[in-house]
């Protein structure tokens, strides 16, 4: 789902059959061994995806587990990307690692270089108005949304962590590398907080999802390392119903104890998350798993954010 003020995004489904690819920590690969044809135009990856420099021990260091299966009409495209019949494999290697996201042309100047604090606000009118497009970073309170974000900047203290939930009280603003933002946005679900707070903050929230027109795409966070919660549930319909623009960061991906999550790895819990929200989408969103502990994602949350925001300035 996008912004009214952006073209919709295509996954042009009708191209796809039914063929999968198959979905481990950091790679893909295809299960059918004589799939249908498919191309991308080479004109369409002629960016520099170079800007982003690779992280050691992230995606790469994690265990492989068995993977799970992903149909090539689930994969998110971008617009501007023209997929026609070529071997599939040219595909494939422009999969985001541990994502249903294929890389456009726009995917370029992705890496953090400055990141400033700029303000906190409670009224979306009170938010930065010089223009620049942002990312907003929302998830169950605990789910790891600052170490997420210091991770992303490559700054251990830019937005505080705490073992209390329920810190981020406001609309925080991050400006990086001067042209575009980061906004930190409270976290829901902390049974702790006082009702009336709980109140103020779904309604500002809602708010600024709404009314943001600067807003390119909400992150919504959510812990991969466990079954479903329906308040994970609710809060992705919500965003759905109301066409506002998400890309699912499913955190925690590291964790691998069953007793801590149900018996079920992170890719079992994240294929039944998309599996109970599909109905609320036309199309299946963009996702990326994470780990604030590898660094795991990092990279592809970056050059997620630069095609999206690139594409967002030229249209």
């Amino acid at each position: 789902m996008i912004l009214p003020q952006l073209p919709r995004f295509h996954h042009l489904s009708t191209i796809f059959s039914k063929s999968h690819f198959y979905l481990a920590s950091s790679h893909f690969n295809l299960i059918n061994p004589n799939p249908p044809a498919v191309k991308l135009a080479r004109a369409l990856f002629s960016s520099n995806l170079a800007t982003v420099k690779p992280i050691p021990g992230s995606s790469s260091d994690l265990i492989d587990d068995a993977p799970v299966e992903i149909p090539l009409d689930k994969l998110f495209i971008p617009p501007e990307t023209d997929v026609s019949g070529e071997d599939p494999s040219r595909l494939a290697a422009r999969i985001l690692k541990g994502s249903n996201i294929v890389l456009s042309r726009y995917a370029r100047d992705a890496q953090v270089v400055q990141a400033d604090y700029v303000k906190s606000s409670v009224r979306t009118e009170d938010c930065p108005d010089d223009g620049l497009p942002e990312f907003a970073l929302v998830g169950r309170s605990n789910v790891g949304k600052s170490s997420l974000l210091n991770s992303l900047v490559k700054r251990k203290r830019l937005a505080l962590t705490s073992k209390k939930p329920g810190k981020t009280q406001c609309i925080n603003h991050f400006r990086i590398n001067d042209n575009w933002y980061l906004v930190d946005l409270p976290g829901y679900g902390y049974a702790s907080a006082p009702h009336e707070l709980k109140k103020d903050w779904n309604k500002f929230t809602k708010d600024y999802f709404l009314n943001r027109s600067t807003l390119v795409s909400v992150f919504l966070l959510v812990d991969a390392s466990l079954p479903p919660k329906q308040i994970d549930l609710d809060y992705a319909s919500w965003l759905g119903q109301n066409q506002v623009p998400m890309t699912m960061v499913f955190t925690k991906c590291d964790k691998r104890k069953k007793k801590k999550n149900g018996g079920k790895r992170p890719e079992e819990n994240i294929k039944e998350f998309q599996d109970l929200i599909q109905g609320f989408f036309e199309t299946t969103p963009p996702w990326i798993m994470t780990s604030s502990v590898t660094n795991q994602g990092r990279d592809e949350i970056l050059l997620h954010m630069a095609q999206l925001r690139n594409y967002w300035l030229k249209h």
